[in-house]
């Protein structure tokens, strides 16, 4: 679909830059030749609209039988989105999902009451190096969601709305931006948009959402006189019209957002939920390691190992 010429941006200039209400540098962690950068929580911002967890993993090059191997865990009052630019990774969950996650495709995962996953990079049939990159979200689900069925939907990268013309392609992978929607259902009003931008070319940050967010992924950005690179996140005041414009390399965003939610999350390990007490009872049924009858089940195909409940 060609870009709309009545989305035209206006770039700030001077004090518009001030529109910027909160810069965030990740904090870099090595997991053994892999590193993720978190932006998700932050010091400064725990969320921005409902999404809570924002991590981007990699560039890293696996090794053949060498790469990401995370054992089933638990959620609660949450959904998950993995999003790939480059590799591949098996996604194995408790309510009987096996599904390949690769570059492009929405892989929405909604944990409400509970649910187990793996990711594993365990491709038998590959035998060269490949290389991984991603960005990894948690959305916060609504109160009146935080008890519903789990469930999983995939939608592959042909589904999803993708804006181009005037040196920028922009796929909207969750809610609704620019006019368009995605294909799959979300528990509240949100966006989260793959943009790739020619040098020069300019973005309009979407102007019917309260919360808004930019994390620059690849080349770097210019807001007014300011520029800001690779790794770093902008969120923005509310109702402010503005746009972005790429630097003399081009850039890659993940632009994110939305309504926010009714109050503060808690957050412990892979857990989020509106209260301490959901947060406990999570721990408790998760310890207690009852996948007969309990809340949580391991993954069909992946129940011979799982991530013990940690001490704190």
């Amino acid at each position: 679909m060609s870009w709309n010429p009545a989305l035209d941006p206006h770039c700030p200039t001077g004090d518009e830059v001030d529109a910027i209400d909160t810069v965030i540098v990740p904090r870099a962690r090595d997991l053994g030749g892999f590193e993720v950068r978190r932006a998700l929580p932050s010091p400064k911002r725990q969320m921005v609209g409902p999404f809570i967890f924002f991590d981007q993993m990699g560039p890293a090059e696996f090794l053949p039988t060498r790469g990401m191997d995370v054992r089933p865990h638990p959620h609660i009052g949450l959904a998950t989105i993995s999003y790939l630019y480059r590799g591949r990774m098996h996604h194995r969950d408790s309510i009987g999902t096996d599904q390949w996650i690769e570059p492009g495709a929405v892989n929405w995962m909604v944990s409400g009451h509970g649910i187990t996953h793996s990711e594993r990079t365990d491709d038998v049939m590959q035998t060269d190096p490949m290389p991984f990159f991603g960005i990894q979200t948690w959305v916060a689900l609504p109160e009146a969601q935080e008890d519903s069925a789990a469930q999983f939907i995939h939608a592959p990268k042909a589904d999803l709305p993708f804006l181009e013309g005037e040196g920028k392609e922009v796929r909207l992978i969750l809610g609704d931006a620019w006019g368009e929607k995605a294909p799959v259902d979300v528990a509240s009003e949100m966006f989260y948009a793959d943009a790739v931008l020619k040098a020069g070319a300019a973005l309009p940050l979407p102007d019917n959402h309260e919360d808004r967010g930019i994390y620059v992924v690849e080349g770097s950005i210019e807001i007014g006189s300011d520029a800001f690179d690779a790794g770093q996140m902008m969120v923005f005041r509310p109702g402010d019209q503005l746009s972005v414009k790429a630097g003399p390399a081009g850039a890659r965003l993940m632009l994110l957002g939305g309504a926010t939610l009714e109050g503060p999350r808690y957050i412990w390990w892979n857990f989020v939920a509106s209260s301490k007490e959901r947060i406990d009872a999570a721990k408790e049924a998760w310890r207690a390691e009852d996948w007969a009858h309990g809340r949580f089940q391991l993954p069909p195909g992946d129940d011979q190992e799982f991530i013990p409940l940690p001490p704190k």
